[in-house]
């Protein structure tokens, strides 16, 4: 049904409603003819009575126009700006325009807060726009029902910022029910060692997982005709555990090894997401030193875990976590060492087998050890270490710690940490 004042005049209803106030006629009857409801036609009534020569059933209607603030528009075109010059820098792994990036910065850097289509409308109309390629569609993926069924751990080896001339390794590890972030760190060297105390810092804060979901990498999963020096193969895939499994063996959790880089696209996209923000930010603010990439990872993170909708899940990263753990639909377990170890420096550690000699001996990578064995007894070495200068090996023996001893990380040639 049309309006009222397309329907009628302003005489015609007030006609009819003095003839209402007169008691000539009902209301039911003038509402009927009005084709409004009651709440209307005694709005009509109250306007009508407290000014009969001006009332009118027409209205003008205003157009409202919300403009954003100069210097608003000023700051988006200005960091539009940045990130054009970005995108066109060829030393700078960027290739499109990050909106979601710039509404952060406004928010965090000028404490303005703007909306994503506003900035978008900006960049379309001052020719900062690129049209984005279609997204692979990923074919394989992983679901979990509870927090710690599954963490997906991986590493990104990028040229995080353009002002170094070298690249650094992004460890990542994600839980794979809620999205949350359990870990990140960027590392000059990649090392079986990075791997296990990226182990260790989830373990001892979280518990131990279900699963880990990872890709074949030599530090991961030994494969027969890539790990193998020998010839004839006499050693199949997974005969050997590598150093990172030994310790997943003995912390009771299970691996499973991606088939497909597709698989691993729940991992994938977040470093997409954490390389394309790292990128910029170290861009802008002219990172050159790795421990000032890794504040600006830790803040990106933050914002990931606290801050952010999950696109899949709809819901906060920390919040699903959390309530998961609070509603007991976790898998995580409680960390507790295992015996015969008596501490966590007998797990989370790198692990080398040698056998004691006639004079007490065992040697390594040219140095020797007298330990507290009989001879011929094989000993396995439990190398911790304690910091960047010094490491702390542990020698156990028929499942017993007969000797600790601490030496200089430099003197443990070809031992990486």
């Amino acid at each position: 049904m049309e309006q009222l004042h397309k329907r009628f005049t302003d005489e015609q209803v007030k006609e009819l409603l003095k003839r209402y106030l007169k008691k000539e006629l009902k209301r039911s009857y003038l509402q009927e003819i009005l084709g409004i409801k009651r709440r209307r036609f005694c709005i009509l009534v109250n306007k009508y009575k407290k000014s009969p020569e001006s009332f009118s059933i027409r209205y003008n209607r205003r157009k409202i126009t919300r403009r954003i603030p100069v210097a608003t528009e000023k700051n988006i075109l200005k960091e539009l700006a940045i990130e054009k010059r970005m995108i066109q820098n060829k030393n700078i792994a960027l290739d499109s325009y990050n909106y979601s990036y710039i509404k952060d910065l406004l928010a965090d850097k000028y404490k303005q807060k703007v909306s994503l289509p506003t900035i978008i409308n900006k960049a379309q109309k001052h020719d900062f726009y690129i049209k984005k390629p279609k997204r692979t569609i990923h074919d394989r993926e992983v679901l979990t029902n509870y927090a710690g069924e599954l963490i997906q751990h991986d590493t990104s080896y990028h040229k995080w910022s353009p002002y170094v001339n070298e690249k650094w390794y992004l460890i990542t590890s994600l839980d794979d029910f809620s999205r949350f972030i359990l870990y990140a760190k960027l590392l000059k060297q990649e090392s079986s060692y990075a791997h296990i105390y990226a182990m260790e810092s989830i373990f001892l804060l979280y518990g131990l997982p279900y699963s880990l979901y990872v890709d074949s990498h030599s530090i991961f999963r030994f494969v027969q005709g890539r790990d193998s020096v020998w010839r004839k193969h006499y050693l199949l895939t997974d005969d050997v555990d590598t150093q990172w499994k030994q310790v997943l063996n003995d912390c009771g959790v299970k691996v499973i090894y991606a088939l497909s880089p597709q698989a691993k696209g729940k991992i994938e996209r977040p470093y997409a997401w954490l390389q394309d923000r790292l990128v910029r930010t170290c861009a802008r603010e002219h990172i050159t030193d790795i421990r000032l990439a890794q504040r600006v990872l830790k803040h990106e993170i933050h914002r990931y875990n606290f801050k952010q909708v999950h696109s899949t899940t709809l819901e906060i990263p920390y919040f699903r976590f959390h309530n998961a753990l609070k509603n007991k639909k976790s898998l995580f377990r409680k960390f507790s060492i295992k015996q015969p170890f008596k501490s966590t420096k007998d797990i989370f550690c790198l692990r080398i087998k040698r056998t004691i000699d006639s004079y007490r001996k065992i040697s390594l990578k040219g140095l020797t050890f007298r330990v507290n064995g009989n001879p011929h007894d094989e000993v396995e070495l439990r190398i911790y270490p304690l910091n960047n200068i010094i490491s702390e090996i542990r020698f156990w023996c028929n499942d017993s710690l007969i000797d600790v001893q601490h030496i200089k990380n430099t003197d443990l040639k070809g031992v990486h940490f």
